[in-house]
């Protein structure tokens, strides 16, 4: 599992949400669980935000990141490996950075 790695979502809300990518670094790869962020249909939850919310296109589905739902999950809880974001992974940091910006306080 690599970060920027995008899975499918087995959980209860699939059809909502039917993506994570894994954000944790690599170097924590003894862990038992990832850090994620959902990747929500783009249809069922508009993004609020284009800079904290990125649009994606993954498996044929226009998705949105959504950082403010970040989340530790079990590894074996991750479902099938579906494309890598690692060539957009500065859109996704650039979310992340803004919700955990002091700029706001």
């Amino acid at each position: 599992m690599s970060q920027f790695d995008v899975h499918r979502n087995i959980g209860a809300h699939r059809q909502t949400t039917p993506f994570v990518v894994v954000i944790q670094s690599r170097r924590f790869d003894a862990a038992r669980s990832r850090v994620i962020i959902p990747m929500v249909d783009k249809r069922a939850d508009p993004p609020i935000d284009p800079q904290l919310n990125p649009c994606f296109e993954i498996d044929g589905r226009s998705v949105v990141l959504h950082p403010l739902q970040t989340a530790s999950v079990r590894s074996e809880l991750l479902g099938e490996k579906i494309c890598s974001l690692a060539d957009n992974s500065d859109r996704i940091i650039a979310a992340i950075d803004l919700l955990i910006s002091r700029a706001w306080g």
